[in-house]
């Protein structure tokens, strides 16, 4: 049993990191079985080695993959600490360089609001699975959050849940409802990002029409950007033309609580 619980923790950091599964094999090699206060010891080694190697060592170490952490700023940031903290920030440099375009040209027309980013890419490694995703294992891709607005109609950075995950901008009645047919069709897990949203919060959110079709025509009119995914009732409703949106198929999750986008 106490192996069986190792190697799935194992994985379960694996799978969530990239990296922790390695760390904290090294953290049981470091203490030993026969220590006094093994699992405390073992637990305060393998948090100062997980941080050590996340924000010392795998920068250091990414550029020879091809990958480098995503420049935050005071314009680009991460939906939470989760995502640099568990490694899901990284790109190719040449991704890093669009991300900082279109979010001053964003910003230059929305004062204050920024590019907020969700999962990108692990560090190292192409086609190295990041679960849920299916594709963001090369360093290209990356998803960004909608833009909302608050109970007055202005543009806000607070989002409606905590990861920036699964609070959906669902069809209306009057809309093609993908969502549907793809369930209907077997895809079950087409809606599974509903509970991966750590959170629904700050409800009285509205998403913005203008503000998210501009965000979208912004991406597209970058040369290097290549496909951007979006559900089609929200390519429609936001009157998207570019060749570039694209439905991503049932084999996915569903798109309408936030923008993908890949260079090419």
């Amino acid at each position: 049993m106490r192996i069986a619980l190792h190697i799935t923790i194992i994985l379960f950091l694996t799978v969530v990191t990239q990296i922790g599964g390695l760390v904290y094999c090294i953290a049981l090699l470091v203490v030993k079985k026969n220590v006094k206060r093994k699992r405390q010891k073992r637990m305060v080694v393998f948090l100062g080695l997980y941080l050590v190697a996340t924000y010392i060592l795998v920068p250091f170490l990414a550029p020879v993959f091809g990958r480098e952490r995503i420049n935050e700023s005071e314009i680009i940031k991460a939906r939470s600490i989760f995502y640099p903290l568990a490694n899901r920030n990284y790109v190719r440099p040449e991704l890093n360089d669009v991300l900082a375009k279109i979010a001053s040209e964003f910003e230059n027309t929305n004062s204050g609001i920024r590019l907020v980013y969700l999962d990108a890419n692990f560090p190292f490694i192409d086609n190295f699975p990041m679960l849920p995703h299916l594709s963001h294992n090369d360093g290209k891709k990356i998803d960004v959050s909608f833009v909302y607005k608050d109970k007055s109609g202005e543009l806000t950075n607070k989002k409606p849940s905590v990861s920036g995950y699964g609070i959906y901008e669902n069809p209306t009645k009057n809309e093609y409802d993908q969502i549907s047919i793809c369930k209907q069709n077997g895809s079950w897990h087409y809606d599974f990002p509903k509970y991966l949203t750590f959170g629904n919060i700050n409800k009285e959110l509205e998403f913005s029409n203008k503000a998210t079709k501009a965000l979208v025509n912004i991406i597209v009119k970058q040369k290097q950007v290549g496909k951007l995914f979006i559900e089609p009732h929200l390519k429609s409703r936001l009157s998207l033309r570019s060749v570039k949106v694209r439905f991503h198929g049932c084999q996915a999750v569903r798109h309408d609580d936030h923008i993908h986008f890949q260079i090419k």
